[in-house]
């Protein structure tokens, strides 16, 4: 295999695809994510807490899209229902044509497999894997030939510029370092969607930046990306910039 083969397979948009495969089949391609009177509520205190209150809104694929608003706004809820960890109280969410909002936990875990990246804003790196084997998780649940998932978590750490520290323990990488193989973890299914939730919450604003600059470059590859934030230059990054407030969006700006 060339130079360029390794790196165009190493592109997570490039080497993408499970989740195409779940989509009915269209003349016209479906959203990456669609989002119709999606609400959200919660009882506490013997009152029901409306987190998300019938959003509505379509994420196309290859779009990058940051989701802003003040703590408790219902950012946090809204990526969970579209990732398919939460279910809706009302309204419906489809990715790629597939309508995910009445799935049991069998589905909705492997549909998330195959079909959903999440980049967290602790990285949940196993602390006892080294870098490498914490992209090759994922693959190993998927069934993955151990062979495959070594060769496809190698090209993932190249792609984020840790190929020299696949062998380092998560307490031996920086912030900035295991948030770089959390990312590759979150990519290695090849997934229909990336979903970041204060990915650079944990991160002092130099490794911020860097890892700002990733996801401008996993977007330009093709990634669609939805990210939670209230890091400012993440939002600005994103092409496009929703507002939430009160579990509603109060606005949709595109960059």
């Amino acid at each position: 295999m060339s130079a360029g083969e390794r790196r165009a397979s190493a592109e997570p948009r490039a080497a993408a695809g499970a989740g195409a495969t779940d989509a009915p089949a269209s003349s016209v391609a479906a959203p990456a994510v669609r989002a119709v009177s999606l609400a959200r509520a919660y009882p506490m205190g013997g009152e029901q807490v409306r987190a998300v209150r019938g959003v509505t809104f379509d994420v196309a694929d290859g779009e990058y899209v940051a989701v802003v608003g003040p703590s408790g706004c219902g950012k946090s809820t809204l990526l969970n229902l579209l990732g398919v960890i939460d279910r809706p109280t009302a309204g419906s969410v489809a990715v790629r044509g597939r309508d995910v909002s009445a799935m049991n936990d069998r589905e909705a875990t492997r549909f998330r497999l195959h079909n959903v990246g999440f980049v967290f804003q602790r990285f949940y790196l196993m602390p006892t894997l080294s870098a490498r084997e914490n992209v090759e998780l994922p693959m190993a649940e998927a069934g993955v030939s151990r062979a495959d998932r070594q060769a496809r978590a190698r090209e993932l750490l190249r792609y984020v510029g840790l190929e020299a520290r696949e062998r380092h323990r998560p307490s031996q990488l920086s912030g900035g370092e295991q948030q770089r193989v959390a990312i590759a973890r979150a990519l290695a299914n090849r997934p229909t969607l990336l979903l970041a939730d204060e990915p650079t919450g944990e991160l002092d604003a130099r490794t911020g930046a860097e890892i700002i600059a990733l996801f401008e470059r996993l977007n330009a590859d093709g990634t669609t990306i939805v990210v939670v934030t209230h890091d400012e230059e993440l939002a600005r990054a994103a092409r496009r910039v929703i507002h939430m407030k009160d579990g509603e969006i109060v606005r949709d700006e595109t960059c």
